[in-house]
């Protein structure tokens, strides 16, 4: 008997690979335009899915845009003028907790799950910004004009720099599960704080945004 494989959805994305090399190729099965399953192909889909027990979605990376975002401007926007907290989750935390959940722990259990240090936007900036070796001046800003800029950004660049569903989130806040859920068991609770060390193990090739990240360049998907 064949046994049970993972489809990850978005597993060429940021989550999804470090799910699927976690798991390896013999216990996941990658969906994605990459390797060739349609999302919106119903018939691939179910193909895809034969044999696959849970299903796991797309992911984004935060440190990449910050380390591009200040090698490309000294100057930060915050999102709203009093800004909301957030919890960033390093990606081994995260991956620990969804490698729990595909053998068998917190079974159809929605749980929350939020980075061990809690800190604002504007700090989080900052500290990435040390380590690459830039200074970066932070500026209040409406939430308004980063609606605005999301729109711009997701018209212009095959990647936003910020899209408008960041923007709800990061005015909203992002610390607390909505609507509440339980938390993961102790073990699993996520315990890498927002380092330097953690920083510089994900940053991205160095370089800020440009040409080629502009839908007009026609260059397809940026560097990671």
């Amino acid at each position: 008997m064949t046994p049970p494989r993972t489809a990850i959805t978005g597993g060429t994305g940021f989550v999804g690979r470090h799910l699927a090399a976690r798991l390896g190729p013999e216990a996941s099965v990658v969906i994605s335009r990459r390797t060739g399953v349609d999302t919106s192909d119903v018939d691939a889909l179910t193909r895809a899915f034969e044999e696959c027990e849970v299903v796991y979605g797309r992911g984004d990376h935060l440190i990449d845009h910050l380390g591009r975002t200040v090698q490309t401007l000294p100057v930060f926007a915050t999102v709203g003028f009093r800004e909301k907290p957030i919890r960033p989750i390093p990606i081994d935390d995260l991956t620990d907790i969804l490698e729990a959940a595909v053998n068998g722990r917190m079974p159809r259990e929605t749980v929350a799950v939020v980075g061990a240090e809690q800190l604002l936007l504007s700090k989080a900036v900052r500290r990435v910004a040390s380590v690459v070796g830039r200074r970066v001046v932070v500026v209040p800003w409406p939430v308004w004009a980063q609606y605005a800029l999301a729109q711009v950004t997701e018209w212009t660049m095959t990647v936003p720099l910020v899209a408008k569903a960041q923007v709800r989130m990061l005015a909203e806040g992002v610390t607390d599960a909505a609507p509440p859920a339980a938390s993961v068991p102790d073990d699993l609770k996520p315990r890498r704080m927002f380092t330097a060390e953690q920083i510089r193990s994900t940053l991205p090739e160095p370089g800020g945004f440009g040409w080629r990240d502009l839908r007009v360049s026609g260059e397809g998907q940026p560097r990671r």
